[in-house]
């Protein structure tokens, strides 16, 4: 995946709502606060979380679909087809 962190990538301003405390104690240690809120890490952090649970979702599928294929489904003896 390439890297979301450029210093090529085009920015805009934005609102946020931060804690009074940690503004301040955030600026003590930096004098570029925008630079430090960065939400590439958070977004790739999301993006591979979303994906992990699609990976389950898919393995939990094909485990019910082989159990499914050998054992026929629980509906079988009640339908009326």
């Amino acid at each position: 995946m390439k890297s979301m962190q450029s210093n090529q990538a085009r920015k805009r301003p934005v609102n946020l709502t931060l804690s009074e405390e940690l503004v301040t104690q955030a600026k003590g240690m930096t004098s570029n606060l925008s630079g430090v809120v960065e939400l590439a890490d958070y977004v790739m952090k999301q993006n591979s979380a979303r994906q992990e649970k699609l990976r389950n979702a898919e393995i939990a599928a094909n485990a019910w679909n082989a159990f499914n294929d050998r054992s026929g489904s629980f509906a079988d003896e009640y339908s009326t087809l």
